[in-house]
């Protein structure tokens, strides 16, 4: 069963690039832990595991998976989870998290995170799922929101209540992807706030932020594109003040996954995070 008070701090934390190793061991600064993508070592060995164990033995570090494919209507693969359940039990990490998403049919990977609808059926396959996976870690894991692009007419369930009842089922925790709630909210024209105000934040052991890329679709409307390549929109910002006056602060990532810039840039991102978070306990006082 997910415990909050177990886990990360409640201080910023920042996703791990191998260019930035020697920058976070000279000089962290806000940096209070660490999130590494799963699948990126899987390996035996080498420099990148040495590495994320010397990063290990001086920050908290949190695993997201990107590969698990825990919304698949097949199995999931058992080599990849033995692979995973390696890295685990090698690292022992504060945190293990996935995401509300699938990418493989059969033996096709797809490079993305693909939505779901939601429905009985899904709901019951998702949970199947994550006790799969926290009954291989033996540990509970985080499931985190996606970002959306479009709605499923045979949806039957608000995408807050079905993750607290994935939740509920399972007895897994929740990573709130606060981007991905205000681009979902633009692309498919709802009140962030509102999805923040139904969602179980007492289920929330993990909040990111990530910046997005603007365009328009075909009709000229505003759409919003997860990109994690530049830094977090001043709206975002505001939506994370909103949400941290609804639960209080917890543990806050900065994603920064493509066109990774200097540590410089990063530790700016990681002092916006640190204030918002210090603002957020003030309030909590």
């Amino acid at each position: 069963m997910f415990d909050l008070e177990r886990g990360l701090p409640a201080k910023p934390g920042v996703g791990y690039k191998p260019q930035h190793f020697t920058d976070i061991i000279d000089a962290p600064g806000q940096v209070g832990w660490l999130e590494v993508h799963a699948e990126n070592y899987m390996g035996l060995g080498g420099r990148p595991l040495a590495q994320l164990h010397a990063l290990s033995e001086r920050f908290p570090i949190s695993v997201h998976g990107v590969g698990l494919s825990i919304g698949s209507e097949g199995r999931l693969d058992p080599e990849h989870l033995s692979r995973l359940k390696k890295l685990v039990d090698w690292l022992e990490p504060a945190s293990f998290s996935e995401h509300l998403a699938w990418s493989t049919h059969d033996s096709a990977f797809f490079n993305d995170l693909l939505p779901l609808p939601y429905t009985d059926g899904t709901l019951a396959k998702v949970v199947e799922h994550v006790q799969q996976v926290q009954d291989l870690l033996k540990r509970p894991m985080l499931l985190e929101n996606p970002s959306s692009y479009l709605k499923f007419e045979e949806s039957t369930w608000q995408e807050t209540d079905f993750l607290a009842e994935v939740a509920k089922r399972s007895g897994c925790g929740l990573l709130l992807d606060v981007n991905n709630v205000f681009i979902s909210a633009t692309n498919l024209d709802y009140s962030p706030q509102s999805y923040i105000d139904a969602y179980p934040t007492d289920l929330v052991g993990e909040v990111h932020l990530g910046g997005h890329d603007e365009d328009k679709d075909e009709f000229g409307a505003p759409l919003l594109i997860d990109s994690h390549g530049r830094e977090v929109a001043d709206p975002v910002w505001t939506l994370m003040d909103y949400t941290f006056e609804q639960m209080g602060p917890r543990p806050l990532l900065i994603e920064w996954d493509t066109d990774v810039p200097e540590w410089s840039v990063l530790s700016a991102e990681l002092d916006r995070a640190a204030t918002a978070l210090d603002k957020a306990q003030k309030v909590r006082v």
